[in-house]
C-alpha cells in the first residue's frame, strides 16, 4: 500500500502545480478587476481593497461588450447549427454510404485538418468579398462553416462508424429511405456525438480572433473576442477596465465547460475509432 500511496502523491504534485498554474491567471484578473487605477499603478499583486464592480460597468457599457457579446451569440449559435447539420450528414455517408470518391472526400476532410487558416486567409477574404459576404452575419458563420467542419466531419464519421451496420440494415429493409434511415435512426443515435461536437466548435467560434477580424471590420459587427483585444488599445492606461472586459468574454465559456466538461472530454475521443 505504501508504494501506491507514494504513486500517487508523486502524480498529485506535478496535476496540482498544473491546476494553480491554470487557475491563477484567472483569479489575477478577476483581482485586478477589482481595483481602481491608483490601487493597481502602487501594487498590481497586492489584493484589491473591496469589492468594486466599476470595471465591469464600464467595459458593459462605454466599450459596448453587450453589442459585442450579442454578436458572437448571433453567429456562434448559426455556425454550429450548420456545421452539426452538414457534419452529421457527411459523417453518415461516409461512414455508412460506399460510392466512388469516398474514400478520397474522407482523406481530404483529414488533410483539411492540418492545413492553418492563414494560408486560406487571403483568398477567403476575396471570394467572401466578391460575393457580398464582408462585415455580414452569413459571412462569419460560412467563415466559421469551411473552417471548423472537416473537424466535425472527422469526429462524425469516427462515431457513426462505430454503430452496427446490421442497423442501418434494418432501417432499409422496413422500407426508410437513406434520408429516413439518417433523420429517424442516425441523428437520434448521434445525440451524445452531436452534443460532445457541438460544444467543441461552439468554443471554437466563440474564442477565435482571426477569422472574425477578417471577416468583420466594422466595429458594430464586431464579435467579444475581437471587442476584447480592442479594449486593450482603447484602456492601456486603465487596465482594470480591460480585466473586465476579459472577464466578460471568458464567464460563458467558463460556465459552458463546467457543465458539460464530460461531453468535451468525449468529444476529444468520439472521432478514434477508425473511419
Amino acid at each position: 500500500m505504501a508504494p501506491l500511496r507514494a504513486g500517487r502523491w508523486l502524480a498529485a504534485i506535478p496535476m496540482a502545480a498544473l491546476a494553480i498554474a491554470t487557475v491563477y491567471p484567472l483569479l489575477f484578473t478577476a483581482n485586478v478587476a477589482m481595483k481602481t487605477r491608483h490601487e493597481y499603478v502602487l501594487d498590481r499583486f497586492a489584493p484589491a481593497e473591496g469589492l468594486r464592480w466599476d470595471a465591469f460597468v464600464t467595459a458593459w457599457t462605454s466599450a459596448d461588450m453587450g453589442r459585442y457579446l450579442l454578436n458572437s451569440v448571433i453567429v456562434v449559435t448559426g455556425a454550429v447549427a450548420l456545421l452539426l447539420l452538414a457534419g452529421s450528414m457527411a459523417g453518415f455517408a461516409l461512414s455508412r454510404l460506399r460510392f466512388r470518391g469516398s474514400r478520397v472526400l474522407y482523406l481530404g476532410c483529414l488533410a483539411a485538418l492540418f492545413i492553418p487558416f492563414q494560408v486560406i486567409m487571403v483568398p477567403l477574404a476575396r471570394t467572401m468579398g466578391q460575393a457580398g459576404l464582408i462585415d455580414t452575419y452569413p459571412g462569419l458563420i460560412l467563415a466559421y462553416t469551411a473552417q471548423f467542419l472537416p473537424f466535425t466531419v472527422f469526429l462524425m464519421t469516427g462515431y457513426y462508424s462505430g454503430i452496427p451496420a446490421e442497423i442501418v440494415d434494418a432501417a432499409r429493409i422496413d422500407g426508410n429511405s437513406l434520408y429516413g434511415v439518417y433523420g429517424r435512426i442516425m441523428l437520434p443515435l448521434g445525440r451524445p456525438a452531436l452534443l460532445s461536437v457541438g460544444i467543441l466548435d461552439a468554443l471554437f467560434c466563440w474564442n477565435d480572433v482571426l477569422i472574425a477580424l477578417l471577416m468583420m471590420p466594422s466595429a458594430e459587427h464586431r464579435t467579444l473576442m475581437v471587442g476584447v483585444t480592442s479594449l486593450r488599445g482603447q484602456y492601456s492606461a486603465d487596465i482594470p477596465t480591460f480585466a473586465g472586459g476579459v472577464l466578460i468574454a471568458a464567464v460563458p465559456v467558463l460556465v459552458l465547460y463546467l457543465f458539460f466538461q464530460r461531453q468535451i472530454a468525449s468529444g476529444v475521443t468520439a472521432g478514434s475509432t477508425k473511419g
